[in-house]
């Protein structure tokens, strides 16, 4: 079995930041949520994997991934030229593929376990698909299958008005070859895409069988802030660890589980976990509260920071609160007036005086 990991796209929902990077390279507990999703797909035993990218962001995928060593991978990479469509992915990756059964994950998702028990799923019952799904409050927002009790599929729908279920579509999918000659079946959508739920339709249309698994963990799709420091908080909670390799001056203060990276100091400062600090960085005089990821060579002066995602390079300087916010790389933060507290999402390279 291969795997299929899609990382193309734009980004548009994570806009500024994703103007200057990949949506799938944002750190989440300090890693890109890429690299979850390749430890999820090694773990299930699958080292082959395809990733598909983009001509604006490929470069700096594969510059972060490489050849996939340090997994013990072989990764592929296939150029997908336009965003058109998670079926038409497929479509472009076809001559990877081939006749293997495969994985598909979108890069941006991360779920709350393994997937082995999927695969096994689907191999024993020998299905031409397999999704899983998760309840969710607001269906309308995503793809929603409508199920047997045995949990096969009668029917998808993509962002319907008057939801069958609430059960979306989670973005991990298993499918045979036959996924292929149902996509080379389905025409662009009303989007001008090529929907992967219209290819799963077409399977069952084709009498094939597509069962379904219902998720029994947490799933986030990271493409939005608010998503993103969802997705931080419960990592670090569920995967946090206490880990001190940088220097701890004795009138600071570590509370709970907090990382901190090798060459970071921490000076007349109290970090309450659960928080990872990166390498290089410096904390000094200031607050960092619960489910907050510093990336590497940050300095935080005189601040306060809680719930929040500051990556590599940036600067908070004299800032009396800083919540719920995401952060770019060589972001500069400083103080000029009397607000009190912050909720920003800056993209790389910003400088704000606030």
């Amino acid at each position: 079995m291969k795997a299929l990991i899609l990382s193309g796209g734009k980004g548009t929902r994570l806009r500024p930041l994703t103007y200057s990077g990949a949506k799938q390279l944002v750190p989440v507990a300090n890693r890109p949520i890429l690299f979850y999703c390749i430890d999820n797909i090694v773990k299930a035993g699958i080292s082959d994997i395809g990733i598909i990218i983009s001509p604006e962001t490929g470069q700096e995928i594969k510059e972060a991934i490489g050849d996939g060593g340090r997994w013990n991978a072989k990764i592929t990479y296939i150029l997908q030229e336009a965003p058109a469509g998670l079926a038409h992915a497929v479509k472009v990756a076809r001559p990877y593929l081939k006749s293997s059964p495969f994985v598909m994950y979108l890069g941006d998702n991360l779920i709350g376990r393994d997937i082995l028990k999927f695969v096994g799923d689907f191999t024993k019952k020998k299905s031409d698909a397999l999704i899983l799904l998760k309840e969710v409050e607001n269906p309308r927002q995503f793809g929603v299958a409508e199920i047997t009790k045995s949990g096969s599929i009668i029917r998808l729908i993509e962002k319907p008005e008057n939801p069958p279920s609430n059960l979306a579509l989670v973005g991990v999918y298993i499918f045979s070859p036959m996924i292929h000659k149902a996509i080379d079946r389905i025409k662009p959508s009303s989007r001008g895409e090529l929907e992967i739920t219209d290819a799963i339709q077409e399977l069952i249309l084709m009498g094939r069988s597509v069962k379904s698994c219902i998720l029994d963990s947490w799933w986030l799709d990271t493409g939005k802030k608010d998503d993103l420091l969802t997705a931080n908080a419960i990592v670090l909670d569920q995967w946090g660890k206490k880990n001190i390799e940088g220097t701890i001056d004795r009138s600071s203060k570590i509370l709970g589980r907090v990382t901190v990276g090798g060459n970071s100091i921490i000076k007349s400062s109290t970090i309450r976990g659960p928080v990872v600090i990166g390498e290089n960085t410096i904390v000094e005089n200031s607050f960092v509260g619960p489910h907050t990821s510093i990336g590497d060579d940050v300095r935080i002066i005189n601040s306060s920071v809680e719930h929040s995602v500051i990556m590599n390079g940036s600067e908070v300087l004299d800032i009396e609160r800083l919540d719920d916010s995401l952060i770019g790389r060589r972001v500069r933060i400083t103080k000029n007036s009397g607000h009190k507290a912050l909720r920003l999402m800056l993209g790389d390279d910003s400088v704000m005086e606030v």
